[in-house]
């Protein structure tokens, strides 16, 4: 006996279509960290296997600034250079800042306006009469212009600077800064790094546009 057609049940070929939306909806909305590096070096050619230490971190935030350090720390090593033995100086000192702000940010937003069409009365060729009456406009919404939105954004920074005491010189400074939100900077600061030493020391002057995925 042939089955009746459940009627308040979607068939699979309704769900086909919007379970390929969902697939591309989520396919566009991947996780991921921008960040915007600035660079200027002068480093020198001659720093294989020499040495670094840091500058001394502000007291209410020596853990985490020491956690950051250990970070660049990593970098360096893979750059060639060795830390610096217990607290000797090192030929170069690095100054790692790191800071969480609120920025307020204009945007500008476009705005739709749904349109109706009127629909004149009209007589079918059996003679019956309908009244006028008004429907949604075929076209959809039209676009009347933009309005200005302030938002407010956490702009996380991280400044890092590599000096040359014996020469009395600053050999690279960078910043790196992420705005978004509901991130900590501790969340941040390890891509921020990673920022600043891709392709290390990068050309003077440099500003790059990166962006990371996220786990």
């Amino acid at each position: 006996m042939q089955r009746k057609p459940d009627r308040h049940r979607p068939s699979a070929r309704l769900w086909a279509p919007a379970l390929g939306l969902v697939m591309v909806l989520l396919a566009g909305c991947a996780n991921t960290l921008n960040a915007k590096v600035t660079r200027f070096n002068q480093w020198p050619a001659d720093t294989a296997g020499q040495t670094f230490s840091f500058t001394a971190a502000e007291p209410r935030r020596e853990l985490e600034i020491g956690a950051y350090q250990a970070m660049v720390a990593g970098e360096l090593q893979r750059l060639g250079l060795r830390p610096a033995n217990g607290a000797q100086s090192g030929r170069f000192v690095v100054d790692v800042q790191a800071s969480l702000d609120e920025r307020q940010r204009q945007q500008l937003v476009p705005v739709y306006s749904d349109q109706w069409a009127y629909v004149a009365p009209y007589r079918t060729a059996q003679g019956r009469l309908y009244g006028g009456h008004w429907v949604p406009d075929p076209l959809g919404s039209r676009y009347i212009g933009d309005r200005t939105v302030v938002r407010t954004v956490q702009q996380s920074s991280l400044k890092l600077r590599i000096s040359e005491p014996a020469a009395q010189r600053t050999v690279f400074e960078a910043t790196a800064v992420h705005e978004g939100t509901g991130k900590d900077l501790v969340e941040v600061v390890p891509y921020l790094v990673r920022g600043v030493f891709q392709d290390f020391p990068g050309a003077n002057g440099q500003v790059r546009r990166l962006t990371f995925d996220l786990p």
